[in-house]
């Protein structure tokens, strides 16, 4: 499936003679000095690229702290070292003009001494290579878990089942210290909301995966990157907190972070109890004149608990290991009411009513582990990393159920059942990246993924006193995949700063499951496929002192079915609804084209297009035997181009207020085929977000946070205007120790969707709401010893005396 590219390789000639400018070079004098402002003399200083982290220059300064570098125009970064002194890196965009820059160290002795906390002047998110990196520690404040601080992340959006989108409408891959979990959307905000929101170091946004990742990624990725031990000392932080909405939630946690020099450590522990509902109100007109009315209330309370540790360990100069193990535990009670109702719309006779009760007594223990090595090959940046990871999952479920009719005749149905499942994911692999002469970096790795799981159900009906196996309910399968994967990509710095950055990734894919009960259902599915990547990177011009870089990128990417959404076996929802899967269901692919900008590292504008061919999706479909009968399936139905365009604006934070304000259109158009009808339609789609933050005097803070999306779209719903406002104030006490939280969570209670689908035979609309307006007060008591944070001022420092 190789993809011809023509007009991809004239732009990028285009490009190549749009974009070669001369190199001029200024003479730039470096004085370093201690915290007396006292030289530090013969301090060793190495100059790399920002782009590539290329080697630019490195020297000695003399006795008296001084040393020059001929620097063209451009983002660099510093690494200082001297005897008696802490390390110091910094980033440094110079305009070359200015000819001096002061760097100031900081000694080894006093940094132990004290706590020292400096205000963050980072933007609260910038571009970084093909990646936009958000820094959490504004955000992390007012918030009560990893989860929150996604929610509050201007640009992404979750929804009510917990996905995560960046720029399309498909949902993106979401990964913790880069690895694909392979959980569902729900199971992966359970975690997140487990996580206390100071474990957080960073998250990054992928829009547009280079071959590195894996193909899957069509909606792109959202990588959550945990803290690790701290340069220095020990540090760690007690949070604590309540949260009241229709129901309400408790949580309280732990963190350590402990480096001695050459090995550093991270543990955290929470624990929380949590609950909430939702509510799906609908109207199915499934004939002319019969409408079927359903109310569905779901209540989830639930305990969990969430640990996890790492150990890093450097064994010399060149040889690092690191080690890590998570555990998270849910136990979940959850209770629903389905309330039904076909009535005759002409005369409002009701015809029939019943009421579906169901209750799931279940746990789930996901267990972690990961191991991985990084050898140093050179200090310009080469390296090798291995990794091994593996988690595996084992989900227990107890349900009972039953259906009461009032009409036509009072009859009463119950049954039972429980759930068994295992998952179990291996992941290895090996990366080799290499920095060659002439700015040139090469990237190479192979990776092997196995996934298995197993699951039995067994339920049976009460009739007459009497357990009678429900054949229609009880099913048992295994599902096995492997995925083998090489990627090989390069990239090239030409001129200053134009860098070019192109790939290839081959993944061969095996599928295979066997359903044994109630019959066997067998298929095999092995295919290999081709993803290419293209990624081109130029400084345009200097806005105030402040570069404008502008980003070109493509990308193809896969979505593979699952075996929940191939297996043919009939589940049952209620009585008028089953689920089935389909084995004839093809990957759909999609092609990525981006293009935006960005000022002074902070993104501002984006405009691309998502081409995807063979869409598979989540559709219902009217039962064949009876009218009121529908079945929920998955099917390829055609193909659609989406446009999206992204616009942000931000004042970056160390001042009295920043704020980041922004808003995204996708533009759908769809074309294809619906229970074999031509379906066609363009729907379009604004969502604003924003985010404000206050300093109401040296101790408090004030931050505004929401979202709108107009008109929204979720596979073949239309949904309605929706979005949420947020609001909260936090104080420090005891010596800025303790930070104390008041928030209101959806403050107008807005943060709920009307939604209409008209596919086919398929005619129905409702609303769907949750407990999303909550009260909350949260603590977070900080504590320990730790150095200065240096990389506080990076890319931000400016060049002067």
């Amino acid at each position: 499936m190789l993809i011809n590219l023509p007009c991809t390789k004239l732009s990028l000639l285009a490009l190549c003679c749009l974009f070669a400018t001369i190199v001029f070079s200024q003479q730039i004098q470096i004085k370093v000095t201690g915290p007396a402002n006292e030289p530090v003399p013969f301090a060793s200083i190495i100059v790399k690229n920002r782009f590539d982290s290329s080697l630019v220059a490195s020297k000695t300064a003399d006795s008296s702290g001084y040393v020059s570098f001929a620097l063209a125009a451009g983002q660099y970064l510093f690494s200082v070292s001297a005897v008696n002194y802490l390390p110091l890196n910094k980033g440094i965009t110079f305009n070359g003009t200015s000819t001096r820059l002061a760097l100031n160290m900081e000694s080894a002795v006093k940094a132990l001494e004290s706590v020292t906390v400096t205000t963050s002047r980072r933007p609260l998110m910038r571009q970084e290579d093909d990646k936009t990196v958000m820094d959490p520690e504004p955000i992390a404040a007012t918030s009560a878990s990893g989860y929150e601080i996604i929610e509050k992340t201007p640009g992404l959006f979750v929804d009510q089942d917990g996905n995560i989108y960046i720029s399309s409408m498909t949902p993106a891959s979401v990964q913790i210290n880069g690895r694909d979990m392979r959980m569902s959307a729900a199971d992966i905000a359970t975690i997140l909301k487990n996580l206390p929101p100071n474990a957080i170091a960073k998250i990054e946004i992928v829009r547009s995966p280079s071959a590195k990742y894996e193909a899957t990624a069509s909606g792109g990725i959202v990588n959550v990157v945990l803290k690790k031990g701290v340069k220095i000392g020990m540090t760690g932080s007690i949070t604590a907190g309540v949260q009241q909405g229709r129901y309400g939630n408790q949580f309280l946690g732990f963190t350590l972070n402990n480096n001695n020099g050459k090995t550093s450590s991270s543990f955290t522990l929470n624990a929380g109890r949590r609950d909430s509902y939702d509510q799906i109100v609908t109207d199915r007109f499934f004939a002319p004149d019969s409408v079927l009315k359903q109310n569905a209330f779901t209540r989830y309370p639930g305990n969990n608990a969430y640990t996890s540790y790492e150990l890093t360990v450097e064994l010399n100069k060149k040889w690092q290991i690191t080690g890590d193990a998570s555990l998270n535990y849910n136990n979940n009670r959850t209770r629903s009411e389905n309330r039904n109702d076909i009535s005759k719309i002409s005369t409002a006779q009701n015809l029939s009513s019943s009421l579906n009760l169901v209750n799931n007594n279940g746990n789930n223990l996901s267990v972690s582990a990961g191991l991985e090595s990084k050898y140093k090959i050179d200090s310009t940046g080469s390296e090798w990393t291995n990794g091994l990871f593996l988690i595996r999952t084992d989900t227990k479920s107890d349900q009972a159920f039953s259906t009461s009719y009032t009409l036509p005749v009072a009859t009463v149905t119950a049954g039972d059942g429980n759930v068994n499942s295992h998952r179990t994911y291996f992941r290895a692999r090996t990366d080799l990246k290499l920095k060659l002469r002439n700015r040139f970096t090469f990237e190479t790795g192979l990776q092997s993924a196995i996934y298995g799981y197993e699951n039995a159900t067994a339920y049976f009906r009460g009739t007459g006193g009497s357990r009678i196996k429900d054949a229609s309910r009880t099913n048992t399968f295994r599902y096995n995949e492997a995925i083998n994967s090489l990627y090989v990509q390069g990239a090239q710095t030409l001129g200053k700063d134009f860098v070019i950055k192109f790939g290839t990734r081959v993944e061969n894919t095996n599928m295979m499951g066997r359903q044994v009960v109630p019959g066997d259902t067998s298929f095999n599915i092995h295919r290999t496929d081709l993803f290419p990547f293209v990624y081109l990177s130029k400084n345009l011009v200097s806005i105030a002192g402040y570069p404008m870089r502008a980003y070109l990128i493509y990308r193809r990417s896969i979505s593979r079915p699952s075996y929940d959404q191939l297996n043919p076996f009939r589940r049952y929802v209620d009585e008028y609804l089953t689920e089935t899967g389909n084995p004839g269901l093809r990957p759909q692919f999609t092609g990525n084209y981006e293009a935006n900008i960005s000022v002074n590292e902070q993104p501002i504008l984006a405009i691309g297009l998502n081409d995807t061919k063979d869409i598979f999706t989540n559709v219902v479909y009217q039962s064949d035997t009876s009218q009121s009968m529908a079945y929920r399936t998955y099917d390829n139905l055609g193909k659609s181009k989406e446009w999206y365009f992204r616009a942000m604006g931000a004042l970056p934070p160390g001042g009295k207020y920043f704020f980041v304000a922004g808003a995204q259109y996708n533009h759908n158009d769809y074309q294809g085929l619906y229970e074999n009808k031509p379906l066609a339609f363009k729907r379009g789609t604004w969502t604003f977000f924003t985010y404000h933050s206050l300093k109401l005097g040296k101790k408090s803070v004030a931050t505004l946070n929401g979202f709108l999306r107009l008109k929204g779209q979720q596979q073949f719903y239309e949904l309605g205007s929706f979005g949420a406002l947020h609001a909260s104030v936090n104080r420090k006490f005891m010596k800025d120790k303790l930070i104390v939280t008041l928030s209101v969570n959806d403050i107008f209670y807005t943060n709920k969707n009307d939604f209409t689908i008209k596919q086919g035979s398929v005619n129905a609309n409702g609303s769907r709401m949750g407990d999303t307006r909550r009260v909350g007060i949260n603590f977070r008591y900080n504590f320990g010893i730790r150095k200065k944070e240096e990389n506080n001022e990076m890319y931000n420092a400016v060049p002067g005396n």
